[in-house]
């Protein structure tokens, strides 16, 4: 896969700024994906954001697309913002259709996924064998799906 130039990755507000990409890992059966800082007008980072590109079973669970915005920052839809960005990238990559998650009781992340209309399809008990079961002792996700 060939990575897409991403200097149009910007709004009104903030503006996602590459800051590495990384090839897909057969072995860990991950595929390509774009990391980025999210930032504001006057250069401020405020947060990060990633996109990964493609389509696998791990990414039902694992989603698209990851954020986080710094506490300083939140409650103003950045995640939202450069989610709608990322929508663009995806949609130059030929994609259809992504996948964000997060977890049962994480509320803001549910309500930044709400906020961008996306389908809660289910709440899904993870693969006992899913790299954030063993890694991170998680047990459900929230499942979104965004036509594109």
């Amino acid at each position: 896969m060939d990575f897409l130039d991403t200097s149009f990755l910007q709004s009104d507000e903030i503006k996602l700024v590459l800051e590495r990409t990384a090839e897909a890992d057969p072995v860990r059966k991950w595929v390509p994906a774009y990391h980025f800082g999210i930032y504001n007008k006057q250069g401020e980072r405020m947060g990060s954001c990633d996109l990964r590109i493609g389509y696998s079973d791990g990414l039902y669970y694992g989603g698209h697309i990851g954020y986080a915005v710094d506490e300083a920052h939140r409650g103003r839809h950045y995640a939202a913002k450069a989610c709608e960005l990322l929508f663009s990238l995806a949609k130059k990559h030929g994609m259809d259709h992504l996948f964000i998650t997060c977890d049962p009781d994480n509320l803001p992340s549910r309500r930044t996924c709400e906020y961008l209309g996306g389908e809660l399809l289910e709440i899904a008990e993870l693969p006992e064998d899913n790299d954030m079961r063993l890694r991170d002792g998680d047990t459900e996700k929230c499942v979104f799906r965004f036509a594109l």
